[in-house]
């Protein structure tokens, strides 16, 4: 007799509206990390993947951009669909290359010709996920790096922040940029003299290193997660020329009160007040980044 197989469960959709925001984004910002997800029936998902999302739509963030005022987005590749990047590239696709970059899953022996055609599609680099079950080991880190650093792309982690100290050494010595996901993945409740954040801020230190300041799966309150306001300020202040912020809608596989994307942007205007700060962080760092003309 076969043992039963469990099904990954179900995650959580999108909120159905969201709140505008107090003050919109300035012209040209950029959500720097999102995922579409689906038609199902169009891009079915891994069967290894860990999560079951319900669909996200194109017309669905495109409501969002809306509210928020975003003008630019980071579309970027979902675990549950592994190495399959046709959901990413046909998002890509339809928003065209000014209004959109995309960040894909690949393996490493993945072909020259592929990646040519990833880089023509609006493809500015690769997520290795060390986090959520069914992605790429950390050995896939350096490999990756040297097939995508001649295109000029960027290696993009999302990974445990206890993890940070000892894999720093190894971020480092990549022949790419860095893009942390998720503020780092750290509790703020571990607070900014805990060694991840020392090992953060040693990176942010290297001019070759990115945080994303999307910040409320640090928290340990929950919604509405500010308690993440001090952690996220602090890191921002230290290093605003390195940080790039996103939503992560539709916010797959989040156990609790789904964030609403208009509250995340009033979050972002409280951690950095300076309109300077907010055009650095918002507009002119994913601009250099995500390599938009």
């Amino acid at each position: 007799m076969h043992a039963a197989t469990t099904a990954p469960p179900l995650c959580q959709p999108a909120r159905q509206s969201i709140r505008h925001p107090l003050k919109k984004a300035p012209a040209n910002a950029c959500d720097c990390h999102i995922h579409i997800i689906g038609p199902h029936a169009r891009f079915p998902l891994s069967p290894s993947r860990a999560y079951t999302p319900p669909e996200a739509s194109i017309a669905q963030y495109e409501a969002v951009q809306d509210i928020l005022g975003t003008g630019r987005v980071v579309i970027v590749q979902a675990s549950v669909y592994g190495t399959d990047n046709r959901c990413t590239l046909a998002a890509l696709e339809h928003f065209g290359q000014k209004r959109a970059r995309g960040v894909a899953v690949v393996d490493p022996s993945i072909s020259d010709a592929e990646l040519k055609r990833m880089h023509d599609a609006g493809v500015r680099g690769v997520r290795v996920n060390l986090v959520t079950p069914g992605g790429p080991p950390v050995a896939h880190l350096s490999a990756l790096a040297k097939r995508i650093a001649p295109l000029g792309w960027h290696t993009q982690v999302f990974l445990n922040g206890a993890a940070l100290p000892e894999i720093a050494p190894t971020l480092q010595a990549l022949p790419t940029e860095v893009v942390i996901d998720h503020l780092g993945h750290v509790p703020c409740t571990w607070g900014v003299k805990h060694p991840a954040y020392d090992a953060l801020r040693s990176l942010l230190d290297s001019g070759r290193v990115w945080l994303k300041v999307c910040a409320y799966r640090s928290s340990a309150a929950g919604y509405p997660f500010e308690d993440v306001d001090d952690i996220a300020a602090n890191l921002i202040a230290y290093a605003p020329q390195r940080c790039v912020w996103g939503t992560d809608w539709p916010h797959p596989s989040f156990e609790g009160t789904i964030p609403d994307d208009g509250e995340l942007l009033d979050a972002f205007m409280r951690w950095a007040p300076d309109p300077a700060v907010q055009q650095k962080v918002l507009v002119d760092n994913p601009a250099k980044l995500y390599q938009f003309s």
